[in-house]
């Protein structure tokens, strides 16, 4: 594709909007066909990555929707709702006034109630960032029905599908029957097949889905997604859209098992470390990320900085994905097996050292320090 680009024979320049159906057709092919999902490539919106198209869909998206985040949330859905103007003014405890929180925490085993208030628009995200967390294809259906039946809209953020390995966790939420008349779906290459820096993500927008404009009419998403992307976006470049396509080939696939093989190796490493310290421990079974609660009962900000200080151990703070997070943080798997290894062994010596300095205390009334 790079010596293609240097030819005035061949030469690329801006490309269809949604994609070149070369790509759009793999991923018809693998991705939808393979798990029995029928969807055209017009279906298929080619883009810079997942996180790009989540924070544009309220381009078409009336600025009255009343929108529903699971909490703890990927910060993009609420920061994008606060720029389109449907987050309302920011409340005490960090909530937004017209949002609706789901929330998410060990008494619910992490799984989202249905709204019980009215809403316009859902935003999922499974496997979750940053719980690390499924929904099984019972728990994702109650969602899809609960769409069809009120009319609202689900925005389902598939972005770490690939880690998936239980076999009743679906991979595509249009594996429930219903879903493409209710949801959009978002997909990254970036997690899937290392394409941080070549940014490269799409999302599935079925001709099938159509809801109501504010004068009445019955309109289709599709059509609408593609005028945005006509008019703001001039399309992934043909060479990301050649190595993109190259992720479906035998050489790619065999590739890209074997990279999320390695990650989920580490998850495991995690959280069977974590868990050895008699740490509360959440995800990374079917995902990339590890959620813990602080097991001193701190802050999580104050334990980030004190792992980060006394451990050199990098972690995310639980606050920063809503109020639900606060008292937990997050863990990635991805970096190395080394690094991996290295930072449990590193939080199972420091922890060893506070459980003993914690069974230590000070007897005022003899003047001696007392150890059980």
């Amino acid at each position: 594709a790079v010596d293609e680009m240097g030819q005035s024979e061949t030469f690329r320049g801006y490309g269809p909007e949604k994609g070149y159906r070369f790509l759009r057709e793999q991923i018809i092919k693998h991705d939808f066909l393979a798990r029995g999902i029928s969807l055209s490539p017009d279906d298929i919106f080619i883009s810079d990555g997942c996180k790009s198209d989540m924070g544009n869909i309220g381009d078409i998206l009336g600025v009255e929707n009343k929108v529903a985040v699971t909490d703890p949330v990927y910060p993009v859905y609420v920061d994008s709702s606060v720029m389109d103007g449907r987050a309302g003014a920011l409340l005490t405890g960090g909530v937004r006034e017209r949002l609706v929180y789901l929330s998410c925490g060990p008494d619910n085993g992490f799984v989202p109630a249905l709204p019980t208030t009215s809403v316009d628009v859902i935003y999922l995200c499974y496997p979750n960032n940053p719980t690390g967390l499924t929904l099984s294809t019972a728990q994702l259906k109650l969602w899809v029905d609960y769409a069809l039946e009120t009319g609202a809209l689900i925005l389902f953020d598939a972005a770490y599908e690939a880690f998936i390995t239980d076999p009743d966790v679906p991979h595509s939420i249009f594996e429930i029957p219903g879903a493409e008349r209710c949801a959009l779906e978002f997909r990254s290459f970036s997690k899937t097949a290392g394409f941080t820096g070549l940014r490269c993500g799409y999302t599935v927008v079925p001709s099938t889905v159509v809801y109501k404009a504010t004068n009445g009419q019955m309109v289709s998403l599709n059509a609408l997604w593609n005028r945005r992307q006509s008019t703001k976006f001039n399309g992934v470049s043909y060479v990301t859209q050649r190595a993109a396509e190259a992720v479906y080939t035998p050489e790619g696939q065999a590739q890209c098992k074997a990279t999320i093989a390695y990650y989920l190796d580490n998850a495991a490493m995690i959280r069977k470390g974590l868990t050895s310290l008699g740490w509360d421990v959440y995800g990374g079974l079917n995902a990339p990320y590890i959620w813990f609660k602080t097991p001193d009962g701190s802050d999580d900000w104050h334990f980030f900085d004190r792992m980060l200080k006394e451990v050199q151990v990098v972690s995310t703070p639980g606050s920063g994905f809503g109020p639900a997070g606060r008292g937990f943080l997050r863990l990635t798997a991805f970096g190395s097996h080394e690094a991996t290894v290295a930072g449990i062994k590193r939080l199972q010596k420091w922890w060893s050292t506070q459980k003993k300095a914690s069974s230590t205390v000070f007897n005022p009334s003899s003047n001696t320090i007392s150890t059980y």
